[in-house]
């Protein structure tokens, strides 16, 4: 079973900066003893900051980006230039910013028909990760009702047994989205949820109690659980 540690941080200057410190400490320890390190990102304005951090001293200098593998944990189905894409808010805050080959940055093809983005982007991660392969890294947010990536309560890809990465249709928003599975997230080396905010507070109880809302099926089998929380976020967890 997974590892869980929580470290609440004082506000969310520290929670991005805890956040880059610890991408560059995995991504150090994989490339020392892989070779490579296979990360997938979280959207959201959450990680935001951290991905800025990234790119700038003193830690852009603390990666080798040429070993470094991209992914996304999840993608709506827009075009890649659409203000509301995953990627191209990665691309403005870090991608763009940092020297990693272009070929290494695996974005999810939000502008195809969703069935058509999903079994291309499975095909890459195939390719890239290997049969049975496992990301060294996943970030993760979490919404007040309890998503994260684009698994939502009650969606039928919470159930998905096969498929590494599905698309799903997500009735409270009317739309169609992209997203990691539970079985892809739950192999991973190391998932970080990176959480900010007092409106998710009453979220993160409920994930910590044991209800069952999408966020708290995220229990790597053989890896470590991170959460990164703020202090609004984490009310009554000792900050470390």
């Amino acid at each position: 079973m997974a590892v869980t540690d929580f470290l609440v941080c004082a506000d969310a200057d520290h929670l991005a900066l805890a956040a880059a410190n610890l991408f560059v400490k995995l991504a150090r320890e994989a490339i020392a003893q892989r070779q490579r390190f296979t990360v997938g990102l979280a959207g959201g304005s959450t990680p935001r900051p951290a991905y800025s951090l990234l790119a700038e001293e003193p830690l852009i200098g603390q990666v080798d980006w040429s070993q470094v593998e991209v992914f996304w944990g999840d993608e709506r189905c827009v075009p890649p230039s659409h203000p509301d894409s995953n990627y191209r808010m990665a691309r403005q805050s870090l991608l763009d910013r940092v020297p990693i080959p272009p070929e290494n940055v695996h974005r999810v093809r939000g502008e195809l028909p969703p069935e058509d983005a999903a079994a291309h982007y499975r095909l890459e991660l195939q390719t890239v990760l290997g049969a049975g392969g496992r990301f060294d890294l996943i970030l993760l947010g979490m919404g007040t009702d309890g998503h994260t990536a684009s698994l939502f309560p009650e969606t039928e890809v919470l159930d998905e047994k096969d498929r590494s990465f599905a698309a799903v249709y997500v009735e409270q928003l009317d739309s169609w989205r992209l997203t990691l599975t539970l079985p892809t997230v739950n192999a991973a080396r190391h998932v970080v949820f990176v959480v900010s905010g007092v409106r998710k507070a009453e979220t993160l109880a409920r994930v910590r109690s044991g209800e069952g809302l999408p966020a708290a099926r995220v229990q790597p089998a053989e890896g470590e659980l991170i959460w990164l929380v703020d202090r609004d976020a984490g009310v009554g967890l000792t900050r470390g």
